[in-house]
């Protein structure tokens, strides 16, 4: 399927690695889609935390009916972030587990970050009561996690600020109000903590009217990166044409998925200093727009400030794989 309309462009100042750095042909267990990864820096090295569906192909999901028979979340080590990824041989977690709980169906789409020193693990939660986010702490060894807290549904998209702000942790998160808002008509809020476990203080923060290339839901992305000018926010932002047909596997996708900017203040990040008005990056490559699962998709789970002032930024390419886009802290900050 080629590109879909209105057209929308990656920003000049990001440098898209032309093809994919990981693909479900890496991973040494069973895997259909691998994608939507975080990452950390972690003793040395570049640790990845991917989302694997596994247990069909797009053969047998289009003709026969086939179906994903589980959802695992995965770690990939890298000593450059970029390439050779060496892979640990089994999940981390697996909706098809021995320690499966029967309340919970699968976690999914993790985020990572490092405070103080700790490691906390943000995850998507499917239950049989509805869609909820859970935090976890992960073991310094990266084997195992504990739940810290889980929200109510529907609540999901969960993202950690890397330190405490007025000695609080602090998460930008995307409630699912079907009821007040009307269906796929979602925002980001923001709540407090004093411990990772009891969360509230929450507040609205930015709306689906406030992102001119959205018109169905937005939602946080990664970490967001502390600056002097603020806190520099990754978000994903929807828009929805019904007219949209076959855009992947699935009968219809009318959904397309682009990244988008925002500066949020230093003290008070439910304070939303600018937005910039048009995507940062847009699905415009071949395997974002032609290939994949759900075409026109394009969603960061992870992004990393380096030395020299490189933000590196993992994203997912048609809920497929996973991409990689660079760009200059200095230019990011010069379109907001």
């Amino acid at each position: 399927m080629p590109k879909v309309y209105p057209e929308l462009k990656t920003h000049p100042c990001v440098h898209k690695y032309e093809n994919p750095i990981i693909t479900s042909a890496d991973l040494p267990y069973p895997s259909a889609l691998v994608f939507n990864a975080g990452v950390i820096k972690y003793r040395g090295e570049y640790v990845m935390i991917f989302r694997n569906d596994y247990g069909t192909d797009k053969y047998e999901y289009e003709n026969e009916d086939g179906e994903f028979e589980g959802t695992s979340v995965g770690i990939a080590r890298s000593k450059n972030g970029i390439d050779s990824w060496q892979f640990d041989p089994v999940p981390l977690v697996d909706s098809n587990g021995p320690a499966k709980d029967p309340e919970i169906k699968r976690y999914y789409d993790p985020r990572v970050i490092i405070i103080d020193g700790k490691i906390y693990l943000c995850l998507a939660m499917d239950t049989r009561h509805g869609v909820c986010g859970a935090i976890a702490e992960l073991s310094d060894d990266l084997k195992s996690f504990k739940i810290l807290s889980t929200t109510v549904p529907d609540n999901r998209n969960i993202v950690l600020f890397p330190e405490k702000i007025g000695g609080e942790f602090v998460r930008l998160e995307r409630p699912m109000p079907v009821y007040s808002r009307g269906k796929d008509r979602f925002d980001i809020w923001l709540s407090r903590s004093p411990d990772m476990v009891y969360w509230g203080k929450t507040e609205f923060v930015l709306g689906v009217e406030d992102v001119p290339y959205a018109n169905d839901k937005i939602g946080p992305t990664a970490a967001p990166i502390k600056t002097d000018k603020g806190w520099l926010t990754l978000i994903h932002a929807v828009d929805r044409d019904d007219t949209r047909g076959k855009n992947g596997w699935e009968d219809r996708w009318p959904k397309r998925y682009s990244a988008g900017l925002a500066l949020l203040d230093l003290n008070d990040p439910s304070k939303v200093l600018s937005v910039y008005d048009k995507p940062l990056i847009a699905p415009d490559l071949p395997f974002e727009t032609d290939e994949g699962f759900r075409q026109n998709t394009v969603f960061p789970c992870g992004m990393l400030l380096e030395d020299d002032g490189t933000v590196k930024i993992y994203y997912g390419a048609s809920d497929t794989c996973v991409c990689l886009a660079e760009a200059k802290l200095d230019d990011l900050l010069s379109l907001l």
